[in-house]
This record gives structure tokens, sequence and C-alpha cells, in this order.
């Protein structure tokens, strides 16, 4: 018997997908590189240009509608992170987001910062300057071994010093698509006599987990709106813990973020996380932002949509055990929407049969990406994915593969 419900289901998916351009004859699984735009932001975004350009693009009625857009998108953007709009700062990306603390603690000589072994090499090379200018240490804590067993929060407390001061860490790994207990890792760093704060990157879930950041307690988080919020490349945001504040100033200054009610603010700085923005942006990208999570919501909740694209992670990564030349870099199912693999030749991974495979999947419009570290092979699934487009990745798979490596 046919499940009308399901059918109902997909019909409603197709349509949805239907906004979205970069889905029409292919077969998209890199939305933790760049996720596509639907229509509905597309059009948001030229609509606020048009809309700046017959106000005139520097004038007063632009001013007001350039503060109101800000305001509305830090609101939409607190909203779907669980805290209020006060606490965020609009970025152009997770790296300047990191940045911003990065940079904005007071470093003394002999402090130490503490990274996972699975951070971006954007991240990793603001540490190492600030090591060589501040003369600060860093360590990597060892939590890629944690991929398919132990205990992330117990390795971090192993690895913490008594002069940490601050942990940086993924929420989802990029490599290996490991969702982290940060809450958990937090109480580590918190319960000690000097309690270390927790910057978090967020590129990989935001927009793909439901997210109650207060509850979660890291001190920043940054984030960006073009991977799985489907936004515009350009603008992402940092949330930072009221609490944590005060511990952090701005390094790059400029009007967005003072004020020049000195009676309300002695420092001249804004009193919210506005205070770490700097200046003129690209505003028509703060509508398609909201537009693209509108767009989202219009399908199901946060909760929903976790749901379904670890239903479907979970599907590619069974069907990917069954072939023989496939080596899964998590021997557990993927609990988040990033599946890492390795092509086997002799029975070792092969990067040539990596990029030899993603090319020749993209020439026929199937998307996927190496990565370095570990060097692999990743696809990406999320709600928009197709149960039949994982099923035909695998077989197409199948067909480059076999003849050579079986």
């Amino acid at each position: 018997m046919i499940d009308s419900s399901a059918v109902a289901g997909l019909d409603r998916l197709v349509s949805h997908r239907q906004q979205f351009l970069a889905l029409e004859g292919k077969q998209y699984f890199n939305y933790g590189g760049q996720g596509p735009m639907s229509q509905a932001a597309l059009d948001a975004i030229v609509q606020a240009h048009q809309r700046m350009q017959a106000m005139g693009p520097f004038s007063g009625a632009t001013n007001q509608w350039v503060t109101a857009e800000a305001a509305q998108t830090r609101a939409a953007i607190a909203a779907e992170l669980g805290t209020t709009p006060d606490t965020i700062t609009l970025t152009e990306d997770v790296t300047v987001g990191c940045n911003i603390p990065l940079w904005g603690i007071a470093w003394n000589p002999g402090d130490h910062l503490l990274l996972s072994d699975c951070e971006h090499p954007g991240v990793i090379a603001a540490v190492q300057e600030i090591c060589r200018r501040c003369g600060v240490t860093y360590s990597l804590c060892p939590l890629l071994e944690t991929v398919n067993g132990g205990d992330p929060a117990a390795v971090v407390a192993d690895h913490l010093r008594p002069n940490t001061r601050l942990l940086v860490v993924s929420h989802i790994f990029w490599n290996t698509g490991q969702v982290l207990p940060l809450e958990r890792i937090v109480k580590v760093c918190r319960d000690r006599p000097s309690p270390v704060l927790v910057l978090v990157d967020a590129a990989q879930s935001v927009g793909a987990l439901p997210l109650d950041l207060p509850a979660l307690g890291v001190d920043f988080y940054a984030f960006t709106g073009h991977k799985w919020w489907c936004g515009p490349a350009g603008l992402g945001g940092l949330y930072v813990r009221p609490e944590a504040m005060a511990q952090i100033a701005p390094t790059f200054i400029g009007w967005r973020g003072i004020t020049t009610d000195a009676a309300a603010n002695p420092t001249g700085w804004q009193p919210s996380a506005q205070r770490y923005e700097v200046a003129t942006s690209n505003y028509p990208l703060l509508a398609g932002l909201r537009a693209a999570i509108a767009h989202q919501a219009e399908w199901g909740t946060a909760a929903q949509r976790y749901q379904r694209l670890v239903e479907l992670s979970q599907r590619l990564w069974s069907r990917l055990r069954e072939l023989p030349y496939i080596r899964l870099v998590r021997q557990t199912p993927p609990d988040s929407g990033l599946v890492s693999f390795w092509v086997l030749e002799n029975g070792e991974p092969s990067p040539a049969w990596h990029k030899q495979l993603v090319d020749e999947l993209e020439r026929q419009n199937v998307f996927l990406r190496t990565l370095q570290a570990p060097n692999c092979v990743r696809a990406c699934t999320h709600y928009l994915t197709l149960e039949s487009e994982v099923d035909e990745l695998v077989a197409a798979m199948g067909s480059i593969l076999r003849p050579t490596l079986s």
C-alpha cells in the first residue's frame, strides 16, 4: 500500500526545492561549503538594493532603513539561536566572528590557548599569530580520536592547564561531522579555580542543529549564514554571552560599534554586542538572510529539519558501508549532515582517487568535495536532499570506482 502521507511530504519538499536554482538538474552535497540560495532570498537582496537606490544610497531615510534592517536581522538570528538580539554581532563570516574574541582578550605572556585538533586552518593561523605577537602558547586537544568512541569532555579536561584562558572548539567538526557535547565541555571549562572561556566555531551547526545558546553556556559562538541557512555569502554573526562581554574589547572600531552618549556608556562602545561591528557593509544581504531563514521555516521547524538531514546522512552512511572500496571516517551512524569517507586502492586511502572521484561526479552534475585533514571526500545532506539523490549518488560512485577498484 502506498503511504499517502509520505507521498504528500515528498510533493511538498519537491515544491519547496523549486525555489533553489542550484538544485535544478543537479545533485548538491556541498552544504557544508556553501548552501544554495532560494529565489526568495535572491529577490529580497535585489529589492533591498533597489530600495536603497530609490531612497538615495546615502541619505537620512536610508540610514534609518539600514538601522532597522540590522535590528530586524539580529532579532531573526537571535530567535533561531534561542537568545536575545543584544547578544548578536553582525559579521561577514565565521572567521571574523572567531577573530573578535581571539584578539579582544587582553593576553599576557605565558597565557595558554587550547584548540581541538579538528579546527579550521584560518582559526589556527589567527591563534598562531597571537602566540607570536603576545608571548602566548597553544596546544592541540586530540578530539579527532573520539569520533569513533570516547568522551570529548573528559579529553578536554585532561588537556586544560592552570594557565589556559581560552578553549577554541567546533560544535560540529567540519571534517568528521562529529557533534560535540558542548554543554558538558563548557561545564568542564567553567568548574575550575580560573574559569576558561569557550569560543565555538559554529560554521557547521547554525542552520543544522536546533540551538539554545544560553542553555549551552558558551561564551562566544561564531557562525555564518551562507552554509546550512542557505543565505548569502558575506554575512554571519557572533553570539557573545552577556557575562563574557566585559572580557573582550573591540579590536577594530567604527561608527556602528560606538555611541556618543558618554553618560550612558563611558567607554564609547555600544552597550550590546553591536560594539564589535565596524562600519559600512553590504546591507541588502540582511534582507537576503532573513528571507533564507524564513523560507526554511516554511518547510518545518529547526528540529524537524535536523531530524530529516540526519535520517538522510545515515541513509548515505549505511549505503556507503556496502561499497568494498569505501571506508567511512566515522564508524558509527552520523548525528549531523556531514559524511566523510576514503576511497581505497589496494586497501589504503588514495588521495588521487579522492580528487578523481569528485571531479568525475561534478562532470555528472553531482557536487561533493575533497578535504585535506584528513585527506578524504565529504558529502553533506540537508533537509532539502531527496532520498533518491542519496541512492543515485552511491550508484554513481559505484559505476565510477567499481571497474578499476573491485
